[in-house]
């Protein structure tokens, strides 16, 4: 057994340093980051970790009760009535959706900028995106009603000569995100193989090191093996990039496309895609700030990573309200009854004023608080305001789909949309399964990259620069 690998991944241009300062200690060691992002592989779990894993399958099984009954009882429980009659399932889809490309795209992109402190949120933003697309998925396989047909959304030779309209966003949606969800899982797996193998090498359980020996394609740690991982990551990178882009801009385009007051807009496309960024990293706040503490991952995941990401919140929070201004000046300016009703009366003055305040509150101006450096080096604050996020995103889905379906052209169609329990209950069903398969994940595979780590602590060589005014928190200790 051998709990050293040499050899760590080339930097081409490290960026290991933040204010002057090391992203981790300078006194880690190869073998102590081994032992201690393995530990949490071979070890009982904590009680963090059953408390967490307890509240998820609750609400999972909340979720299972909920589908249930619509599969017995039908559609109608979800409160479905002209014209809204995708409810919050679409809603739930986007959302789901927006998170799983955030992150791929934090991790391909930090990756291709060389930022070196995406050691410690890669890995578990990749997880993340496999596991929301898992979710997102559910939401329009229940939504057709005829689950076991959904096969029917593909288009494939068949003897009857059916084939699926190309013209129709639900179709547009499959191409996507299954396109999505491969570069995806192939781009995450790509990046954890030098990982499995160390777990491999260290696993005190002969079945154990076989399981791992497998997944990890007889990896052996060589210049070879290096040159060829390296090869295979970026070019994932490259194209789980711009396929984000794309892949997230179909999404808003299923809205776009139409010509319904409220969707019929040109700045979806990028509006959504911003939006994507700044719930992903929301949310990748929300699971590492869990995850740091359950771990004892501290020296790790260090509080100059949780600013960076704060940094990163704010500037995608700006872009967002921007987007919100852009949406009401267009309304205002074009001067089309039907718009300026949705966009302005409706949102902000209307039934619905309390959805659209409340997304201006989570979106825009709680985000402001990250103007702060003693709020983003605050772990309880960061956490509070990536749940505050979190809602505000979801809510900005609910806006924009709930108020434009249920005051279209035709006042005679106009009806106050409210969602049931059952609506609720999936929605909370899906959240149990989403962080049911990341504790799952956490406790088979390094939720922080090994080889990676290693690359960063054989670069931080040099006299550090003058350090910042120090603001507590357990890495003070290294900045001291």
């Amino acid at each position: 057994m051998s709990d050293t690998i040499e050899l760590v991944p080339h930097v081409d241009n490290p960026t290991a340093w933040v204010d002057g300062v090391p992203l981790y200690r300078a006194d880690l060691t190869i073998s102590q980051v081994n032992r201690d992002l393995t530990a949490a592989i071979f070890r009982k779990p904590n009680k963090f970790w059953l408390l967490g894993m307890a509240i998820a399958h609750l609400c999972l099984f909340v979720g299972i009760y909920v589908v249930w009954v619509q599969l017995h009882v039908g559609m109608g429980v979800l409160g479905l009535k002209r014209p809204g009659m995708w409810g919050t399932y679409i809603v739930d889809f986007v959302f789901w959706v927006g998170i799983a490309h955030a992150g791929t795209l934090i991790s391909a992109i930090l990756y291709l900028f060389r930022q070196r402190w995406r050691t410690a949120i890669n890995r578990s933003a990749e997880a993340m995106t496999i596991f929301a697309v898992m979710c997102a998925g559910l939401f329009p396989l229940l939504h057709i009603g005829r689950t076991l047909i959904a096969y029917w959304l593909i288009p494939y030779p068949n003897p009857r000569h059916l084939w699926v309209n190309f013209r129709s966003p639900l179709v547009w949606d499959v191409f996507a995100v299954s396109t999505y969800t491969i570069i995806s899982i192939l781009f995450w797996y790509q990046g954890m193989i030098p990982d499995l193998a160390t777990v491999r090498d260290m696993h005190p359980n002969q079945w154990g090191r076989k399981f791992y020996g497998v997944i990890a394609q007889r990896w052996k740690g060589t210049a070879k093996d290096w040159h060829h991982y390296e090869s295979a990551y970026g070019m994932f990178a490259a194209i789980a990039t711009p396929l984000v882009l794309s892949v997230h801009s179909v999404v808003s385009s299923d809205f776009a496309v139409s010509s319904i007051p409220g969707w019929h807009d040109t700045i979806f496309p990028p509006y959504f895609v911003a939006g994507a960024i700044f719930s992903g990293f929301a949310m990748v706040i929300t699971v590492l700030t869990v995850v740091r503490k359950a771990f004892n991952l501290e020296d790790y995941i260090t509080m100059d990573h949780m600013e960076l990401m704060a940094k990163i919140i704010v500037a995608t929070s700006m872009i967002v309200s921007y987007g919100y201004i852009v949406e009401v000046f267009m309304a205002w300016y074009g001067q089309v009854p039907q718009e300026n009703h949705i966009y302005i009366w409706i949102r902000f003055f209307g039934p619905y004023a309390w959805a659209g305040w409340t997304i201006v509150f989570c979106n825009c101006i709680a985000p402001l608080i990250f103007w702060f450096r003693k709020a983003r080096r605050s772990l309880l604050l960061l956490f509070v305001v990536s749940i505050i996020i979190n809602i505000g995103m979801w809510f900005e889905r609910y806006v924009i789909i709930i108020t434009s379906l249920s005051q279209d052209f035709l006042p005679s169609n106009w009806r106050y949309f409210a969602p049931t329990w059952m609506d609720i209950g999936t929605f909370v069903g899906s959240l149990g399964l989403f962080f049911i398969n990341f504790m799952m994940f956490a406790r088979v595979v390094p939720v922080i990259s090994i080889a990676e780590v290693k690359g960063v602590l054989q670069n931080q060589v040099g006299e550090p620069r003058a350090p910042k005014p120090l603001t507590g928190g357990k890495n003070a200790e290294v900045r001291a």
